[in-house]
């Protein structure tokens, strides 16, 4: 008995009314049923969404202009008037920000590689270096940043060295150098330490040395791992760039602080957070997208 591919379920033939050519998919009534709930219900998801936004946003609104205080609050801290004077005056103090942020950053990452390596060094002879390593990443991980600022800002220029300079960007640079690399050494030490013996005992398998095993084979695998870790720290840096200003350098929270000054207006410190949060979440969104991107791979069983 000779069965046709429209008895069988295979699609329509050659002759088929949509014009189909022969073998091609044709979805079945069930499916495209299904298809168009799914997209009823995601359309129908989101108009909840927005109106349960819009809902809750109102909410918060009436809630905060009709609380005791608020006009005098509106008034300190949300004044049109100094927010856009304070504005263009943040935003070129914040190219001094964005440029320690990078200066640093490279700082940071080098110097925290080296540490984490002298941690990480085998053999008694090295035992000297990982110990001078550990009390540093122990130091300055329990010294306040804002204490090892005003140490290196206002206590180095006191001591009034020949060749030593009293720039507060450079010295303020400095201070968060030190204090970030310590963190970015723990960092990139758990990562050196999560990578299998194995990977370091095939490599000398292979004919690597102990140097080139750690630079081959090591450190690409433990540098991929702490990716997220690393930016989060980044994140952190740039914020934190906003402390150099206590020795008086001119950044987008000393510009605000100087209009403040003057004019006894809180604003100018709203305008500077604002201006800071926008910074940081773009960087913050893209840490979350790589450490997503990473948890699918190692979920499909990719390299991490």
């Amino acid at each position: 008995m000779t069965v046709t591919k429209e008895e069988s379920g295979e699609g329509p033939g050659e002759d088929s009314p949509g014009g189909e050519p022969p073998g091609a998919y044709v979805p079945s009534p069930r499916r495209i049923e299904r298809e168009r709930y799914r997209r009823a219900r995601a359309r129908r998801a989101t108009a909840i969404a927005a109106l349960s936004t819009l809902v809750t946003g109102a909410v918060l609104y009436l809630v905060v202009v009709s609380a005791p205080g608020w006009q005098r609050t509106k008034e300190t801290f949300f004044d049109g008037r100094y927010a856009r004077e304070a504005f263009p005056k943040v935003l070129e103090g914040l190219w001094l920000n964005v440029r320690l942020l990078m200066v640093c950053g490279v700082a940071v990452l080098v110097l925290g590689m080296l540490i984490a390596v002298a941690r990480t060094l085998r053999g008694p002879v090295f035992f000297p270096v990982r110990a001078l390593a550990a009390a540093y990443t122990d130091f300055f991980r329990g010294l306040p940043l804002i204490i090892n600022l005003m140490i290196v800002v206002l206590g180095v220029p006191a001591l009034r060295l020949q060749g030593v300079t009293v720039d507060p960007v450079l010295l303020g640079g400095t201070a968060l150098t030190l204090t970030y690399s310590a963190y970015v050494a723990e960092v990139f030490r758990a990562g050196i330490e999560s990578v299998h013996p194995s990977q370091r005992a095939a490599a000398r398998a292979l004919g690597l040395t102990n140097r080139q095993a750690l630079r081959y084979v090591v450190l690409p695998q433990a540098v991929r791992r702490q990716v997220p870790p690393l930016l989060n720290d980044l994140v952190s840096l740039q914020k934190d760039t906003g402390l150099v200003s206590i020795g008086g350098a001119v950044d987008a929270v000393r510009a605000a602080d100087i209009i403040v000054g003057r004019s006894l207006n809180y604003t100018p410190y709203i305008v500077a957070g604002l201006v800071f949060v926008a910074l940081t979440i773009p960087m913050t969104r893209f840490t979350d997208w790589v450490t997503a991107r990473m948890d699918r791979r190692r979920a499909q069983g990719g390299t991490p």
